[in-house]
């Protein structure tokens, strides 16, 4: 997971943060605000943990949201095996670095966000159409999506599932 940047049309900031699966490049969630602190990490990976199970393990950069007691006492009440990438290092999380810059070309440049549900409404059609339109070389040129159903027809799912065996989501409940 990691964080991204943009603004509004009208000059004010808003962060997003985003959320990878590294077997399947699913985009699981993107949180679009004006702000978002350690316990909002804490409230988006708890819904995906509860639709999920815990992973077995969370890549992130050295950022107070992840490094904060919030979120790593959160962490560690949930089982989460945590790894912090190295400072200055962001092709150690390539997948999520990948996503993020896709995100952005195909969805935070060619926008002009008016509002906060603007921006949301936006970013999760961005995050649909790459989980469900956009083919991936390293997922032999299907989607997310269609990689995840191949794993589980070709009885593969035991990577798309958690400790206690929550399958994955469907697209668009994250």
């Amino acid at each position: 997971m990691d964080f991204m940047l943009d603004t509004f049309a009208d000059g004010r900031k808003f962060r997003l943060l985003t959320v990878v699966d590294d077997a399947t490049r699913a985009c699981l969630a993107t949180e679009v605000d004006t702000s978002l602190p350690g316990m909002r990490v804490v409230q988006v990976l708890g819904r995906l943990v509860t639709d999920r199970g815990v992973p077995k393990l969370r890549v992130t950069d050295n950022g107070p949201e992840f490094t904060g007691q919030t979120f790593t006492a959160w962490a560690g009440r949930c089982g989460l095996a945590l790894y912090f990438i190295e400072p200055g290092k962001p092709v150690q999380n390539a997948y999520i670095e990948s996503l993020n810059g896709k995100l952005r070309d195909t969805g935070l440049n060619e926008q002009w966000f008016l509002s906060l549900v603007d921006a949301r409404q936006t970013i999760e059609a961005c995050r649909q159409d790459y989980n469900t339109q956009r083919p991936h070389s390293a997922l032999d040129y299907q989607t997310p999506e269609a990689y995840r159903h191949r794993l589980v027809s070709e009885g593969s799912e035991g990577i798309l599932f958690s400790s206690h065996q929550s399958p994955i989501l469907p697209v668009g409940r994250s």
